[in-house]
């Protein structure tokens, strides 16, 4: 997913370019959203206020790019915030520095990997979706898709539209579920005939969903969050979780290796499983590692942690140039001008 940052944030990355992991003050690196950074930022501070942070944020390929060539060198001393596939290709790099964070054990197996300490610990995740627009369906006599496999048959030609993996992380974490749930030779013929009734793919996760809510396409592949936004901003669509299961991906946090600041470091990994942060992610997002009781987005469906499938991470981080190469050698012809 990617965001545009704050000036805060953006400002406090520049200002940190030249400076390393240094005693007497917490570095943090995040691929989070901007606007949700800054809500988890300030209740940090608010709960440790002694504990001084300099937060840098900024798109997941961007920030993972960037700690990998600071590999040598770490300017940061916690990771807080960036996706499981991309902490364990840090983790198989001898990056992170295993701790097992107080309050673990409430966390979902799934948010965990299978070490012990664990290298990182999952936060919230998030998942995908159908946006499906009712009025163009019923002007078109299209039905209503429960699986992914519905978006197959011909009444769908030319009316879905999906986010291209190589460029958006939701289009990525749909494509590996598909892999996953059904095995590399049923994937790529069911993305065979998906293909067929694609009319493009975007560079953005939400588009798709945003395309679906105008009456562009019948159907967009996107996220159960902008799918609750753009249903609440009036749009006509039903926002529907496949019966097959959904793939998902999670925002979690890791020591770096080499930190100045290990005991601190540690206090905000305890603080990120705890369960006032764990609200706050409740308040943004879909799901959480551990169940919270807070008010819900509205119109987000509801049976999303039912749906989700068991996502093996290291297998993610492993596969992914390959399994992009490949589907970018299939179906790329279809993809959106890049601005």
């Amino acid at each position: 997913m990617t965001h545009s940052p704050t000036r805060l944030l953006a400002a406090l990355s520049l200002a940190l370019t030249a400076l390393g992991s240094q005693a007497g003050q917490l570095t943090v690196y995040s691929s989070a959203g901007a606007d949700v950074l800054k809500i988890y930022a300030d209740q940090f501070a608010k709960s440790h206020p002694n504990i001084k942070v300099n937060w840098v944020r900024d798109s997941t390929g961007i920030m993972q790019a960037k700690l990998m060539a600071e590999k040598d060198n770490p300017r940061a001393d916690v990771v807080f915030g960036h996706t499981a596939a991309n902490l364990v290709a840090l983790n198989q790099a001898g990056m992170l520095t295993p701790y097992a964070p107080k309050g673990m054990d409430r966390l979902n197996p799934m948010y965990l990997p299978k070490s012990n300490p664990p290298q990182w610990v999952g936060m919230y995740g998030w998942a995908s979706a159908i946006c499906f627009n009712t009025i163009e369906a019923k002007k078109g006599n299209v039905p209503k898709p429960v699986k992914w496999t519905d978006l197959t048959q011909p009444a769908y030609k030319g009316k879905v539209t999906m986010p291209n993996p190589a460029s958006s992380g939701t289009g990525l974490l749909m494509v590996n579920a598909w892999i996953q749930m059904w095995g590399e030779e049923k994937a790529w013929a069911f993305m065979d005939k998906l293909h067929e009734n694609i009319a493009s793919y975007s560079h953005s996760g939400d588009k798709p969903c945003e395309q679906a809510g105008a009456g562009e396409y019948v159907a967009g592949l996107s996220l159960p969050v902008r799918g609750g936004k753009v249903k609440t901003a009036g749009a006509p669509i039903e926002v529907i979780v496949a019966d097959e299961g959904t793939g998902w991906d999670m925002q979690a946090s890791a020591i770096l290796k080499g930190s100045k600041n290990l005991d601190d470091a540690k206090v905000l990994m305890d603080w990120a499983i705890s369960t006032e942060a764990m609200e706050a992610y409740g308040r943004n997002s879909e799901v959480t590692a551990v169940p919270v009781k807070v008010p819900k987005m509205e119109n987000v469906p509801t049976n999303i942690a039912e749906k989700m499938i068991k996502v093996d991470f290291d297998w993610v981080a492993k596969e992914q140039s390959r399994v992009v190469a490949e589907w970018r050698k299939r179906y790329d012809n279809k993809s959106e001008p890049k601005k």
